[in-house]
């Protein structure tokens, strides 16, 4: 099954990345002019959203080094242990809904510390790629067309998000052992 999984995994983007454009060449589509013109289209939301950006990224900053991140992690020990869930993915659970530099970069460490190849460099991977920054994600594109009400998104997107978690926990556990 790990063959099957890393074979997968290899060809997968490249394929979407080669597919895409000859599927619009087959369509006799013009695939340059039409990159150009969305990206021309998508320069005045760019500068529409930079407010909603800038204060994204205060409220992150806020978050890390006011001690709150150290905080609920430490909140959450006992139970973690409870159920066996490796208390070094935590913080890339929590990071990933407000940040996908952080949870990135806290994934890089994991992979430095523990290896990509392990059971928790796995899992982090599977991690990054279930879950989204939500809150980023709702910070832009609600801020892009004016909505101001998103409460429901936001509790929607945060279930995704410890969705997501929980099934790459178990997922990994599963396939790689845990």
């Amino acid at each position: 099954m790990f063959e099957t999984v890393s074979f997968l995994s290899k060809i997968m983007i490249p394929a979407i990345l080669a597919f895409i454009p000859l599927y619009a060449a087959f369509r006799k589509l013009p695939v340059y002019e039409n990159f150009v013109e969305g990206a021309k289209d998508g320069f005045p939301t760019a500068v529409q959203i930079i407010p909603h950006l800038v204060g994204m990224m205060v409220a992150v900053s806020i978050f890390r080094e006011t001690g709150a991140l150290q905080f609920y992690l430490g909140l959450f020990k006992p139970l973690l242990s409870w159920v066996r869930f490796p208390e070094e993915v935590l913080p890339l659970g929590l990071l990933r809904p407000i940040t996908g530099t952080g949870a990135l970069a806290f994934a890089e460490s994991i992979f430095s510390i523990h290896g990509p190849d392990t059971y928790l460099g796995r899992l982090a991977s599977t991690m990054q790629g279930s879950t989204d920054t939500t809150l980023y994600v709702l910070t832009v594109y609600f801020g892009a067309v004016g909505i101001r009400r998103s409460l429901y998104a936001v509790k929607v997107g945060l279930l995704a998000d410890l969705t997501g978690v929980l099934a790459s926990w178990l997922v990994v556990s599963w396939i790689f052992g845990g």
